[in-house]
């Protein structure tokens, strides 16, 4: 049953890669749901977030940053940040203001063209930025695409977020709750686990190894007599290179990701957690289509 006024709606987040759409929306929750790294394509599912107050919910999509795929996980990727497009009441097109303009902008902007509903430019990193800068920047943006407001944030320090979720909130129609008032997202524990190792290998190895690594939960269970969480992963890489690189010299690498996994899924679950690593190497996974399937990409869900 609605409440009289309760508002609610969809909301996805668009933009090139690393502009900051998933610290935007670890920021909008409070706390790490979506995996942050300066690395571009760092998210690879829609991640939904729930943000919810007295009088409103609003649904969150990460996606995907909009880019032209090299292979098919980026095939994927793409597809799956393009089909939000009209699925949602509000779409938020983030904008890095250090960066400014770029061709991939561009490509966004040509999809957002065929959309009817109400863009948000969000020009995100505005503290890296002098505020002169941004008013013609802002009115680049202006000319290029048909935006129904313009909000200025910082999303890693929180700048002018408050702001932005007042004006979402007052885009979204009376509308049910969908999700528990205490519920911040739709993906299950083993996901979001899976992720936050994932994140470490991207802070911690170097270049080659991002766009080529999946993490997959073998066994996650609890074991009441010892009152911890056994969670046992795997990390996929596509070469053996890549595999000593993960490793490291005397498995100190692979031992440094799992020290810092575990103290994120400990916070995550809260609980104590027995973190038991393994790297795999599948070649070529990400053209594969039974591989992207077995770690999650799978087109059928979408």
């Amino acid at each position: 049953m609605t409440k009289a006024g309760y508002k609610s709606g969809f909301v996805t987040i668009i933009g090139r890669p690393n502009v900051g759409k998933s610290t935007l929306l670890n920021q909008v929750i409070g706390q790490k749901i979506a995996i942050m790294s300066d690395k571009p394509q760092t998210t690879r599912n829609k991640i939904q977030a729930v943000y919810t107050t007295e009088e409103s919910q609003v649904i969150f999509i990460d996606t995907p940053g909009i880019h032209k795929p090299k292979h098919k996980l980026g095939d994927f990727m793409t597809r799956t940040a393009q089909q939000t497009l009209n699925e949602v009441d509000l779409i938020l097109f983030v904008i890095n203001a250090e960066e400014g303009y770029g061709r991939g902008d561009q490509f966004i902007i040509d999809r957002l063209q065929h959309v009817k509903n109400p863009v948000f430019l969000v020009v995100n990193k505005i503290d890296k930025v002098h505020p002169d800068d941004l008013l013609p920047l802002i009115d680049l943006y202006r000319n290029k695409v048909d935006v129904a407001e313009v909000v200025p944030i910082s999303a890693l320090k929180g700048n002018n977020v408050d702001t932005l979720l007042n004006q979402i909130v007052s885009y979204m129609e009376e509308g049910p709750q969908f999700y528990p008032e205490d519920q911040v997202t739709d993906h299950p524990e083993r996901f979001i686990t899976a992720e936050l190792i994932r994140e470490k290998v991207l802070h911690l190895t170097r270049e080659e190894i991002p766009h080529s690594v999946a993490v997959v939960i073998e066994e996650m269970k609890v074991r009441e007599e010892k009152n911890v969480v056994f969670v046992n992963a795997t990390i996929i890489v596509e070469r053996s290179s890549q595999k000593g690189i993960i490793i490291g010299k005397q498995g100190k690498m692979l031992k440094e990701i799992g020290k810092r996994a575990r103290a994120d899924i400990e916070t995550l679950l809260g609980s104590k957690v027995f973190l038991e690593l393994y790297v795999k190497v599948q070649t070529d996974w990400r053209n594969r289509q039974k591989q992207l399937a077995e770690f999650g990409f799978n087109e059928d869900d979408y």
